[in-house]
């Protein structure tokens, strides 16, 4: 006999999604807080080689690690932090440990379709589940791959960067995985 169906992934991107930028400080919700992170993957984006690299200046809410957990997925890290977002975005929000992919040499690499570096790992990743993805750099071409090559159910949800992620985000992700019931 076989078991219940696993619960849908929910593919989280880190800055845009959990790290809204392009706001003043003064402009951040409440429940916003301030975390300098040192990521190694700073190093691989080009940059000017006499120049230290800086700290980055992470904006998270207090409130998105107890949302993202009250969801009813399996919560996993699609982001350039790969492992890095559970020493620096996860610990700070309440999160356990979660599984992340890694993209490897993918990372940052343009693709001559289109499509985000992240696309075709992701699909790797998901084997067919049904998967939410949260980024704020999806494009039609990221979707219209998805649909003609992973044949679960798949929400790919663009989240504005200047916000994070939103009250409507979560309920539109609720949404989506209650019509998988």
């Amino acid at each position: 006999m076989p078991g219940p169906e696993p619960l849908p992934l929910l593919l989280l991107d880190v800055d845009g999604p959990l790290n809204a930028y392009g706001r003043s400080s003064e402009q951040l919700p409440l429940d916003a807080f301030e975390r300098p992170c040192s990521p190694e993957w700073l190093a691989r984006l080009p940059q000017d080689a006499s120049a230290p690299v800086k700290p980055l200046r992470v904006y998270l809410r207090r409130s998105h690690g107890t949302s993202l957990q009250a969801l009813g997925f399996e919560l996993c890290w699609a982001t350039a932090w790969m492992n890095e977002a559970n020493l620096w975005i996860g610990s700070a929000l309440g999160l356990p440990p979660l599984p992340f992919i890694d993209f490897g040499d993918e990372l940052f690499t343009k693709d001559p379709n289109g499509l985000h570096w992240k696309t075709r790992k992701i699909l790797a990743y998901a084997q067919g589940r049904a998967f939410a993805w949260v980024d704020d750099e999806l494009s039609n071409a990221d979707r219209a791959y998805v649909a003609a090559h992973h044949d679960a159910p798949a929400l790919l949800r663009h989240v504005d960067p200047g916000t994070g992620l939103a009250e409507e985000d979560f309920c539109a992700l609720r949404d989506w995985a209650a019509s998988l019931q």
